[in-house]
């Protein structure tokens, strides 16, 4: 079970497009399972942004949670995000949780873990965006242009060797 979970990362970019790519994150081709977000709450200074969001997300729950909830409930996960923003220091700090069924199930560590890394891959993927790049391959086409690439490799090989002879013993 994961109570708390602290991940630093070094984005290479400007301040400016970080900040801004914070706000643009949703939708992209990593986290199609967030289905909404709302500002529920902004609050700015001369030195600070301080907000709470609401992100409607999809996930999978075990099959007994499936039993307890109507579907539409079991299936979606409401999750606050707060988030401060320091102006002066150039730091983003977010805290995030789960808000529906926490009393009942946790997530485990490989699960959050991979959140976190799909998370910070759209996060890359709005920034390459708003710098003009092509942004990255998502894993599933990366994953389909390699198992191509090595069907057409196999499909040369075996046509350069030609057909075998079979050896005959006597």
């Amino acid at each position: 079970m994961v109570k708390y979970f602290l991940g630093l990362n070094d984005l290479k970019s400007s301040w400016d497009q970080v900040f801004a790519a914070f706000w643009q994150r949703y939708p992209n081709p990593y986290s199609k399972h967030v289905l909404t977000e709302d500002v529920i709450h902004r609050e700015v200074t001369p030195d600070k942004v301080i907000s709470r969001r609401l992100l409607t997300k999809t996930g999978i729950v075990p099959r007994w949670a499936e039993r307890l909830f109507p579907t539409n409930v079991a299936h979606s996960a409401f999750v606050l995000e707060d988030s401060v923003v320091d102006l002066k220091r150039k730091t983003l700090t977010t805290f995030t949780w789960n808000i529906n069924h926490s009393r009942l199930m946790e997530c485990g560590l490989a699960s959050f873990k991979s959140s976190i890394n799909k998370t910070m891959k759209g996060f890359e993927y709005v920034l390459a965006g708003m710098q003009g790049e092509t942004p990255t391959k998502t894993l599933r086409e990366t994953a389909k242009e390699t198992a191509l690439a090595a069907k057409e490799k196999a499909k040369d090989l075996a046509s350069k060797a030609g057909p075998q002879k079979k050896q005959h013993y006597v």
